[in-house]
């Protein structure tokens, strides 16, 4: 059990974002550098009170050496585990740790990538990553990765569980919806369950409504100790849980294609913060395609294994449904730049502070955020809340 003592022992004192969509003529250090000073000023901190960092990057291994030079700072703390998308919730709890233990006093975690418009492909990444990280039991098949491995999923799901392509559709259709009340979401046009299931088939049974956006963006948060949060800019958001958890690699080595490490790292975050799903007002988890939103409802415990196509039907997840799911838009209307889980707290934060205009969740207290990374290898939970939950 994780020491209850964590629980609410710190908060998120400020959240920013940069570049979102198209950064045309920015690096992503650039656009990580703008996002994290806006992230900084939003707690009322300025960047030499920040001695910890927290980042990761999908094409440098040693990403947080120039991260630093580039910030100008000298920190006590350095975190890099690279978990994929779910990084950014994974880099909770070390420094949660950190603050804690008095190693430093607040803590940066940050991200920036520029996938869309830079002139490094997503296709020469991923062939010098298929030779640098083989992966033994798919590499030789050459699958359309990550697509092929979320369509297998999706597939076994529907066979296992009788769950349909509509209701794949119903997760995209929700958080369009949202998106739609969202000025910063680069997708905003309206979509139905039609135009789902009628786009092009790219990975049988997921179209390409069925898949997340690919564009640029960064995004960053600071952490630091909850005695120290109340005396800054912005009431806190605390953090009450935090687990993470890995079972695999990838997918071919999974149990069971329908069950994720989710389940793991949920009931350790619920433990943690002494909460249940049903206590819950918002839910933002990594929907990279509409699969991820029904897996992660399942394990996370909003519904039964098997149920989620019919937890979602009708609009469930979607503005004025029982469960609000992605408020932003998600990463399949919002914004997703190959690691989408920063933006997920930054969303959460910012619906607990009740500044979401018209996407805000009405008395929002406890927000669940759960990230994914891999082909469904990496899950993270955190659930933060407001001074009401302490």
């Amino acid at each position: 059990m994780i020491d209850p003592r964590f629980r609410g022992a710190t908060a998120i004192a400020g959240v920013g974002h940069a570049g979102i969509g198209f950064s045309t003529g920015f690096t992503e250090m650039e656009i990580l550098v703008q996002a994290a000073h806006r992230a900084v000023s939003d707690a009322g901190l300025t960047m030499q009170d920040i001695d910890g960092i927290a980042t990761a990057s999908v094409a440098a291994t040693m990403w947080v050496m120039p991260v630093i030079e580039h910030l100008g700072i000298k920190p006590t703390f350095i975190e890099s585990t690279m978990l994929g998308g779910s990084s950014f919730v994974a880099h909770l709890m070390p420094a949660i740790h950190a603050l804690e233990s008095g190693q430093c006093k607040a803590v940066l975690v940050c991200y920036g990538s520029t996938q869309r418009t830079s002139t490094l492909s997503r296709a020469e990444i991923g062939a010098v990553r298929s030779k640098l990280d083989p992966q033994p039991y798919e590499t030789p098949y050459n699958p359309l990765n990550p697509l092929s491995s979320y369509a297998m999923a999706a597939a076994r799901h529907m066979h296992q569980y009788g769950t349909t392509r509509e209701q794949l559709a119903e997760v995209a259709v929700a958080a369009r919806k949202w998106a739609q009340l969202n000025p910063e979401a680069l997708m905003r046009d309206p979509l139905t369950i039609d135009d789902v299931l009628s786009a092009r088939m790219v990975s049988d049974p997921l179209t390409t409504r069925d898949c997340c956006l690919v564009n640029d963006g960064a995004g960053a948060f600071v952490l630091v100790r909850a005695d120290r949060a109340k005396s800054l800019k912005h009431k806190p958001v605390y953090v009450l849980g935090n687990s993470t958890a890995v079972w695999n690699r990838q997918v071919s080595s999974m149990e069971d294609l329908t069950v994720t490490a989710a389940q793991q790292s949920g009931k350790l975050a619920y433990e943690m913060a002494q909460v249940a799903p049903a206590d819950i007002d918002v839910v933002e988890v990594y929907d990279a395609f509409t699969i991820n939103t029904l897996l992660f409802l399942e394990d996370l415990g909003f519904c039964k294994k098997g149920e989620a196509g019919g937890f979602v039907s009708d609009g469930a997840i979607a503005p004025g449904g029982r469960l609000p799911v992605n408020t932003n838009g998600g990463g399949l209307s919002c914004v997703h730049p190959g690691m989408y889980g920063i933006f997920i707290l930054i969303e959460a934060v910012r619906q607990l502070r009740g500044a979401c205009g018209e996407r805000q969740v009405k008395d929002a207290e406890l927000a669940l955020v759960h990230g994914n990374g891999g082909t469904l290898s990496s899950q993270s939970t955190a659930i933060l809340g407001t001074e009401a939950t302490l």
